[in-house]
C-alpha cells in the first residue's frame, strides 16, 4: 500500500533508501507498507500477522486458483465482499473460471484449527479470522498515513482519504475509520489511476541551486531565481511545449540560523516569505519561529508544462432511488448483514447509497461500510460520508487473543513511533533533532515495558527501571505530574542521558499506562566537557544526578 500526503501542492523526497540502495533524486515522497490484498496472513509469535511477505499476482491469493497462500483478498472472499458472479472471470488453467470460494473457506477453516492447537484457545471460525486479519491489515494501512501527517503535524481529520488501485475501495471506509477521517473520494478510474495519472502527467522541469546567504539577501535570491527559470522553461520548451502554455513555480528551502534542517515554502516578498515559513515550522515542529534569522539555503524552480486538459462532463441530479442488481450476504463489524449491490455506471448524481452496501465498476469494488453514506457528484466522482458517528470503545476482555494482540501491538508501537515523531519536532538540540539520539517507550501501571519504538537500544535496556523506581518512591501521583531523572542507580544509563517519564489517567483518576523519553544531552556538567570525565572516583564528577525530580 502506497501512501501520500496533497495539500495542493505535490511533495517531494530528495533522498530515499530504495531496496537497500540510496538515491538522491527528486521523486514524490510516497510511503510504501507491506499491507495490500496480496499480503500474506500468518500466525508467529503467538499472533496473527498480516505481511510484509506477498503473494503478488503469481501464485497470487488462494482463490485465484494458482495454490497460492490465504492474503488479504482471501479475507474479502472470507467475508463474502468479492464474489465470484460479480468479480472477473480470468482464473484456473484455461483463464476462464471465477475465484475459488470453497478453497478459501477450507483453508481459513485449516488455519484457526492450526492456531487453536498452537494457542489451546477454542477454535475461531474461519470468518472471525478472516475479519481478524482484515482489522490488522486495516490497522497497518491506518499507521503507514500516519506517518505522512500526524507525524509531520497535519490533522489527517480534516482531510478526504482518496483511494486508488483495484482493492483500494474494499477497505477505503475501515482505515477511514480507524483515522477519524470522515470523507472519502473515489475517481472513476480509481483502480487504474496510476495509468490514467501517466496518461494525463505533465512535462515538469526542476532546477536547484544552492544559495547560503541570510534573507536580507532577498534582491540576489529573485536575480537567481529568475536565471532558475529561464533555464527550466528552455529545457520543457524543447520537448515541444509551447511557451504560452508553460507556468513556472517558485520555491525557497529556508532554515533558521544554526540549524541545518531547512523547509520549503513558495517565493514571495520578505513578508510572505516569513509568514509561510513560521506556518510550516508550526505545523511541523510546534512553535513558532518569530524572532529568530532566516537563512537562505537553496532557491528551486519548477517549470510546468505539456498538460492534457481533461473536460469533464457534467450529469443532472436526479431523484429515483437506485436500484440493486443484486442482494449479498457479507460480514461487517462481526455481524452477517444482508447488502445491496449497485452497478457505478447505473448510479447518477443525487441518488444515495447506504451502508452496507457494494458499489462494483470494472476495474474495483467499492464496499460502503453501516454507517456510511456514498453519492456521485456531478461529474462522477463518487464521494462517501459517514453520517453515523463510529463507536470508539469495544469489550475485549482479559484473555490472550491472537487477533487483538496484534491490533494492540501495532497501535501500541505507532503510539512510542508518534512519541518520537513530536520529540524530534519540537526539540531545539541538535542531539535529538538531527542525530536522533533518543528513546521513547510505554509502560503498564506497574513499569513493565509494553511497546517500544525502534529508537537507541541501551536506552531501552533499563528504561523500565526508571519507571519502576518512579512508582516506587510516588505512591500518590496526580495527572499533570511529570517526573525527571537520569540517576544511574535507579534505570538510569549515564548522566547526559535525561528520562522523563509522565502517568496517564482515565476519567476516574486510576494510572493506565507510563509514557516515557529519553534523549542524550551534550553536557550536562562534571569535570570534562561531555559529562564523560575517564577519571572520576564518585558519580557526582561526571555531571548533574537528578533523581525523582518532579
Amino acid at each position: 500500500t502506497d501512501v501520500c500526503h496533497y495539500n495542493g501542492q505535490f511533495e517531494r523526497s530528495f533522498e530515499t533508501e530504495v531496496a537497500g540502495a540510496r538515491v538522491r533524486a527528486p521523486m514524490m515522497d510516497i510511503h510504501t507498507v507491506a499491507a495490500g490484498g496480496g499480503s500474506i496472513l500468518f500466525f508467529r509469535d503467538g499472533r496473527l500477522q498480516v505481511g510484509p511477505e506477498s503473494a503478488g499476482a503469481n501464485p497470487g491469493p488462494a482463490c485465484y486458483r494458482r495454490g497460492g497462500p490465504l492474503t488479504v483478498t482471501d479475507c474479502n472472499v472470507m467475508l463474502g465482499k468479492l464474489q465470484p458472479l460479480h468479480f472477473p472471470r480470468v482464473f484456473g488453467p484455461n483463464a476462464d473460471q471465477p475465484i475459488d470460494v470453497e478453497a478459501v473457506e477450507k483453508s481459513f477453516q485449516e488455519f484457526a484449527e492450526e492456531i487453536s492447537i498452537k494457542t489451546g484457545n477454542k477454535p475461531l471460525s474461519g470468518v472471525e479470522l478472516a475479519e481478524g486479519f482484515l482489522r490488522i491489515a486495516v490497522a497497518n494501512m491506518a499507521n503507514a498515513i500516519k506517518k505522512i501527517s500526524v507525524q509531520r503535524g497535519y490533522d489527517v481529520t480534516k482531510y478526504a482519504l482518496q483511494c486508488f488501485g483495484g482493492a483500494g475501495g474494499q477497505h477505503a471506509c475501515l482505515v477511514a475509520d480507524a483515522l477519524g477521517i470522515e470523507t472519502i473520494f473515489i475517481h472513476p478510474f480509481a483502480g487504474v489511476l496510476s495509468a490514467y495519472g501517466m496518461g494525463l502527467a505533465e512535462i515538469r522541469c526542476m532546477k536547484e541551486s544552492q544559495f547560503e546567504q541570510p534573507l536580507s539577501a532577498y534582491e540576489e535570491a529573485k536575480a537567481m531565481l529568475s536565471d532558475l527559470s529561464d533555464k527550466a522553461t528552455r529545457q520543457v520548451v524543447s520537448q515541444g511545449v509551447r511557451y504560452d502554455d508553460i507556468s513556472v513555480e517558485c520555491r525557497a528551502h529556508l532554515r533558521l540560523s544554526g540549524s541545518h534542517q531547512a523547509l520549503t515554502v513558495s517565493f514571495g516578498n520578505l513578508k510572505e516569505l516569513k509568514q509561510r515559513f513560521d506556518k510550516a515550522h508550526r505545523a511541523r515542529y510546534g512553535f513558532s519561529s518569530e524572532g529568530r534569522e532566516l537563512i537562505f539555503e537553496a532557491l528551486s524552480v519548477e517549470a510546468i508544462g505539456g498538460s492534457s486538459v481533461v473536460n469533464e462532463a457534467t450529469m443532472e441530479e436526479v431523484k429515483q432511488t437506485p436500484v440493486a442488481v443484486d442482494k449479498l450476504k457479507i460480514v461487517s463489524d462481526g455481524n452477517l448483514v444482508e447488502a445491496p449491490l449497485y452497478e457505478r455506471q447505473s448510479l447518477k448524481p443525487g441518488q444515495q447509497v447506504h451502508g452496507p452496501a457494494i458499489i462494483k465498476e470494472p476495474t474495483g469494488t467499492n464496499v460502503i461500510e453501516p454507517g456510511w453514506c456514498a453519492k456521485l457528484n456531478k461529474f462522477g466522482h463518487l464521494l462517501l460520508e459517514r453520517h453515523i458517528p463510529i463507536k470508539r470503545k469495544e469489550a475485549v476482555g482479559t484473555k490472550a487473543d491472537p487477533i487483538m494482540l496484534e491490533v494492540f501491538n501495532s497501535l501500541f508501537m505507532s503510539i512510542a513511533e508518534q512519541m518520537g515523531a513530536t520529540l524530534a519536532n519540537t526539540a531545539y538540540s541538535v542531539n535529538i533533532k538531527e542525530r536522533l539520539d533518543f528513546s521513547c517507550a510505554l509502560f503498564d501501571p506497574e513499569g513493565g515495558l509494553v511497546a517500544n519504538a525502534p529508537h537507541v537500544p541501551v536506552h531501552l535496556g533499563s528504561m523500565s527501571g526508571s519507571v519502576k523506581s518512579i512508582i516506587r518512591q510516588n505512591p500518590n501521583m496526580k495527572k499533570g505530574d511529570v517526573f525527571v531523572l537520569n540517576a544511574p542507580f535507579n534505570g538510569g544509563t549515564h548522566l547526559p542521558d535525561v528520562t522523563v517519564i509522565t502517568p496517564v489517567f482515565d476519567n476516574g483518576g486510576a494510572i493506565l499506562f507510563f509514557v516515557a523519553s529519553r534523549g542524550h544531552h551534550a553536557d550536562i556538567g562534571g569535570k570534562t566537557p561531555g559529562s564523560a570525565p575517564p577519571d572520576s572516583q564518585i558519580i557526582e564528577e561526571e555531571g548533574v544526578v537528578i533523581d525523582n525530580f518532579k
